[in-house]
């Protein structure tokens, strides 16, 4: 496993992360998303990322029990607050109430006393930023949270955050945004806007949703029990922009590419994404134990730029690249 520093912070994360965001409390059985755990600490992993609405709070309750008798000081775990979480008027966005109710639920979940990083899993158009911030410093200053972070914030938004963050002399030090060879619209202004705040990013679906491990193959029926067959938690759903026939022929043509690298096309994505300096860690899922060992294969390596120049060719027109598609 690779190592890197989350901005600039004295906090280090695993290259590859492990995410629970569909599967764990949803996806898969309780049993399953544990071995997955356990495997994911088995080849490295020491960074765990959840969300207090993922399978509406079963996901975090779930980790919390796969982790319970590791050492503590020895995993990051990191969670988000802004989607709704209750029926309440006050159960969502960043509100210095729902940020206050929402930490104590996650640790309560998790089984810890703090968490290594707490992110804004949205921005709040709603609240002012500078509740937020403070809401956020008091958490900090408390010892329940260690370092903050966001989650698909424009520039403009990350510069004004991270200037109340200064101003309150806590640590705002990532954004975890949306990111892989088919999604790269925080290239033109994202990643220079938090490389200036000394920020990282700890990126999601940096394998499109399992598009870019060419399972699914154009002209073809999903595989069963894959995300693109999940309509109950909404797999399918957030998997359904790239399963266009132009992606998916696109797609298989990273096959020949990656077996040239000697990797395979999970791998190849992975190593894509971390190409990039600011890019500190790529969130990976697994509903299968033996998904971990080879997606990890990808710490570590180094693409060569003939690669590089390769994948933008066969990918061409279907790569995203809109700056304006920025959740913001």
């Amino acid at each position: 496993m690779e190592f890197r520093r989350l901005g600039r912070s004295g906090l280090t994360v695993s290259a590859l992360a492990y995410g629970n965001w569909i599967t764990h409390g949803g996806q898969v059985e309780e049993e399953q998303a544990t071995a997955c755990v356990h495997a994911a600490l088995d080849v490295g992993i020491t960074t765990f990322d959840t969300a207090d609405v993922y399978a509406a709070t079963r996901a975090e309750q779930v980790l919390g029990r796969a982790l319970a008798g590791q050492r503590r000081e020895g995993v990051e775990i990191c969670t988000k607050v802004y989607f709704p979480s209750g029926p309440g008027r006050n159960d969502r966005g960043l509100g210095r109430k729902h940020i206050t109710e929402s930490i104590h639920g996650s640790l309560r979940r998790l089984g810890t006393d703090y968490v290594d990083l707490y992110q804004a899993h949205r921005y709040d158009h709603s609240t002012p930023l500078e509740e937020t911030m403070s809401a956020f410093a008091d958490l900090v200053h408390a010892g329940k949270v260690l370092y903050l972070g966001v989650s698909e914030w424009n520039p403009e938004q990350i510069a004004a955050g991270a200037e109340l963050a200064r101003e309150l002399r806590v640590p705002l030090i990532s954004n975890q945004p949306q990111y892989s060879m088919l999604w790269r619209v925080i290239e033109p202004a994202v990643m220079p806007a938090c490389e200036r705040e000394g920020m990282s990013q700890i990126v999601w679906s940096p394998l499109a949703q399992g598009v870019l491990t060419g399972k699914y193959r154009p002209g073809a029926a999903p595989p069963a029990g894959s995300r693109a067959t999940d309509e109950a938690t909404g797999g399918a759903q957030m998997i359904s922009r790239w399963m266009r026939e132009d992606v998916l022929t696109r797609v298989q043509g990273l096959e020949p590419v990656a077996a040239e690298a000697g990797l395979s096309m999970a791998a190849l994505a992975l190593a894509w994404v971390l190409r990039r300096d600011n890019v500190a860690a790529a969130i990976i899922g697994a509903s299968r134990p033996e998904q971990i060992a080879d997606n990890v294969t990808a710490a570590g390596v180094r693409l060569d730029p003939a690669v590089l120049r390769q994948v933008d060719e066969v990918l061409g027109n279907v790569v995203e690249r809109d700056p304006e598609k920025v959740t913001g």
